[in-house]
């Protein structure tokens, strides 16, 4: 199964991945816009790959088959201060502050 993959030229980290090169009749219209004009980054088979680096190869496939794309967003973002607040918690309660 070859497929393209496009990075968004408005959100980072952001890729879509769809059947045909160029073809992007398959994507709503709203995440057209909101993704912006998509950057080609490379054409893909995925029969011939194990696994994707950061996506799950079958849900990638079986997007491609029910819906004609894979959106691809970032990881979420980490709560430094939130864990810092809580490492800095639990030291207080063990009596090392």
């Amino acid at each position: 199964m070859l497929c393209a993959i496009y990075k968004s030229a408005r959100k980072a980290q952001t890729y879509l991945f769809v059947n045909k090169r160029d073809d992007f009749s398959s994507v709503p219209d709203g995440l057209m816009k909101t993704f912006g004009t998509p950057n080609l980054v490379t054409l893909i088979n995925l029969d011939t790959k194990e696994k994707l680096a950061m996506a799950d190869l079958e849900k990638v496939k079986s997007n491609l088959i029910e819906k004609g794309f894979y959106l691809q967003l970032p990881p979420p973002q980490e709560d430094l201060l939130k864990e810092h607040k809580a490492a800095m918690l639990a030291k207080k309660e063990q009596g090392e502050l």
